[in-house]
């Protein structure tokens, strides 16, 4: 879309001509003499000043980044009449930037002449933006006229969260059929051994254990564990946006929710996501590079909605929760429907545990006594939280205040295996 140019008259030729307009007015002929040169000037200028017509174009080398990575761009320019000075500026969204103010551009045309301008773009927060409102101000030779118009040509850039660093992730306790990375407790094909037991008619030659069948004087074979995946479903919370200067918890829960995910299908599991908040969404577990890419495509259109009406897991269809599945629950723990949500997925069977972006330093304690006191209450509230999670079954890896990912995530990883020899 492109608004028709619109030509005006620089701030000294209005000078100018208002200057005379005075003397007519006030019958000062000195003064109108003394503007008569200026004037001469006005009148060529406006005489010979025509439209150049200049014409824009923008475009990306990819539409595809992360944060804080850069992209290159390109302006391409070009006008049917001369342009002294030719000034662009190119409208950025907020999370996108120009590195060394590259987005305001001031060049010079001949006529017929293309022009590339080369920009250097960088995402500092993930989202999909559109880009490519360009204002456009051309000035005469004699700097008397100005042509102003505003080009849209809207390219849309995908800025990617980035990914956390993390080397270990939070098994599940029960597996799937299907072939993937994770050691299953059942006994089957695979290369984990297991156990020994006597050979029965039909068992592998390639399974006997020669050495303990020497030792036993009967054949024995090995039992191994096979290597299946898993269902892994990521909640994430949307209810609430905690923020602390340029922190956010939405932010940083979206950026683990796509390394975890990340990982998870680099381990061939099923990997599907519940955004749990005023706008629910969700997609069904799947695998492979496609899923990747429409995990991260829906984590971008994650934002907060402002909304009262109680909400809880029966309002999702069941295919996205498949049994066994591990749900991974990614929050500040601060709205208390979502941990209901929680508690709700535990009752049912399924294998919980949550990854909290801790909000604690983000929240000021407040100046006076009463809301010092208010603070103090708050993360009393949160502490008895914590501690119904845990009788529950539910491991609660605490992340924020600097602290790793990695180290939070080793933490449920070490509750959850205490907790399963409790068990027994």
């Amino acid at each position: 879309m492109k608004r028709r140019s619109s030509p005006r008259l620089e701030g000294y030729a209005v000078l100018v001509a208002t200057g005379l307009v005075a003397a007519l007015v006030v019958r000062r002929p000195e003064l109108a003499i003394a503007a008569a040169p200026f004037a001469v000037l006005l009148v060529l200028g406006t005489t010979l000043a025509r439209d150049p017509r200049v014409a824009v174009t923008f475009s990306l080398a990819t539409t595809r980044t992360v944060e804080q990575a850069e992209v290159e761009a390109e302006l391409r320019v070009r006008a049917d009449a001369a342009v002294d000075r030719l000034e662009l500026l190119l409208e950025l969204p907020p999370g996108v930037e120009a590195l060394d103010g590259g987005d305001a551009q001031a060049v010079s045309l001949r006529a017929r002449e293309p022009r590339t301008l080369p920009l250097v773009l960088r995402g500092t927060r993930w989202g999909a933006y559109e880009l490519g409102g360009i204002e456009v101000r051309a000035r005469d030779r004699l700097r008397v006229v100005v042509w102003e118009e505003r080009v849209s040509r809207p390219v849309e850039l995908k800025v990617y969260p980035g990914a956390e660093t993390l080397s270990r992730i939070i098994a599940p306790v029960e597996t799937q059929a299907f072939a993937g990375s994770e050691v299953a407790r059942v006994k089957g094909d695979g290369i984990e051994y297991a156990d020994i037991r006597d050979y029965v008619p039909g068992d592998r030659v390639r399974a006997i254990n020669w050495r303990a069948s020497a030792r036993k004087r009967s054949l024995v074979v090995n039992e191994r564990h096979p290597e299946r995946n898993t269902d892994v479903v990521l909640f994430v919370d949307s209810f609430v946006d905690v923020r602390g200067g340029e922190e956010s918890t939405l932010d940083d829960a979206v950026r683990a929710t796509a390394t975890l995910a990340g990982l998870y299908l680099d381990r061939r599991d099923r990997v599907g996501l519940v955004s749990f908040g005023g706008i629910l969404r969700w997609l069904q577990p799947g695998m492979g590079i496609l899923q990747r890419y429409r995990l991260i495509e829906t984590l971008l259109e994650t934002g907060v909605v402002p909304d009262y009406t109680w909400r809880d897991v029966n309002l999702i269809p069941a295919r996205i929760l498949p049994p066994k599945a591990l749900v991974v629950g990614i929050s500040p723990l601060v709205d208390p429907r979502f941990a209901t949500a929680l508690g709700d997925l535990r009752a049912r069977g399924f294998d919980v545990v949550v990854v909290e972006v801790d909000p604690v330093a983000l929240v000021a304690p407040g100046s006076d006594e009463v809301e010092a006191l208010a603070h103090r209450l708050w993360l009393l509230e949160r502490e008895v939280l914590h501690a119904r999670l845990a009788s529950l079954g539910i491991g609660v890896a605490r992340w924020g205040d600097s602290r790793p990912l990695e180290g939070a995530i080793e933490e449920v990883r070490t509750f959850r295996r205490y907790a399963r020899l409790a068990r027994v």
